[in-house]
């Protein structure tokens, strides 16, 4: 058989060459058989959790529970009904009851705590002007007025008054004069500190 190969390169043994040439090629045809393809066109990699949904499980079962529960206190209600003749039951032995009650009850009692605080030193704090002070002030002004005035000042008189015009000018010539008037010296002068009037 080797004699009658037909080698396609010039060889000097053809017996070899063509066992060279069978040999190259049965590693050819096993990488051929081996060979990966270059472009994946096998289907996706399919995972577990896409097609087994346990929470979608695990909602069904608990919707089923709840289901499951609420049938039976409606068959019980029915037994019930069906016992008793069917009788309302419209009394209500529950007490209303608030959530933050207590914490309401605290911030009111904080309030009052302030407020308290508050008006005792309002109470405990004296007064910043002396209006004894001020009147005293007025009535000297009230003099200077006087004085200084060309007409007489005329009191109004209310009506159904019986006062006579002695009184009018009595009472006109009550205000206190600056000259004839002696002061008196204050704790002010005295200590050198505003009068405080509680």
């Amino acid at each position: 058989m080797h004699r009658a190969y037909q080698s396609i390169t010039p060889a000097n043994n053809s017996f070899l060459k063509r066992k060279w040439d069978q040999q190259l090629y049965d590693i050819h045809r096993r990488k051929v058989a081996t060979v990966e393809a270059a472009i994946d066109n096998g289907p996706p990699k399919t995972y577990l959790h896409l097609h087994l949904k346990l929470k979608k499980l695990q909602m069904e079962e608990e919707r089923k529970a709840i289901v499951e529960r609420d049938n039976r206190v409606l068959l019980d209600q029915m037994a019930h009904i069906m016992k008793t003749g069917g009788r309302v039951d419209n009394r209500n032995y529950y007490q209303q009851r608030s959530l933050n009650k207590t914490r309401r009850q605290r911030e009111n009692l904080q309030i009052a705590h302030e407020n308290h605080a508050i008006l005792k030193r309002i109470k405990s704090k004296g007064s910043h002007y002396n209006y004894m002070q001020w009147e005293h002030q007025w009535r000297v002004n009230q003099g200077y007025m006087m004085n200084i005035s060309k007409y007489p000042k005329v009191l109004r008189k209310k009506k159904g008054s019986k006062k006579s015009g002695s009184n009018a000018s009595q009472q006109e010539t009550s205000c206190v004069s600056p000259q004839n008037h002696t002061h008196s010296p204050t704790n002010q002068e005295k200590t050198g500190l505003p009068d405080v009037v509680a």
